[in-house]
């Protein structure tokens, strides 16, 4: 649970600072599921 929750939030803070464009928005979204997609894997 810690790990999706620091993933998480490295990826919020990213799409902060990164999405300048709405195709930067796609692409910090999708960064931020695959962080988050590979925390629970770990989880697991």
């Amino acid at each position: 649970m810690r790990k999706i929750f620091f993933a998480a939030t490295i990826a919020g803070m990213f799409a902060i600072s990164a999405c300048n464009t709405v195709e930067g928005v796609g692409q910090d979204v999708s960064s931020a599921g695959d962080a988050v997609s590979g925390a629970a894997d770990e989880a697991k």
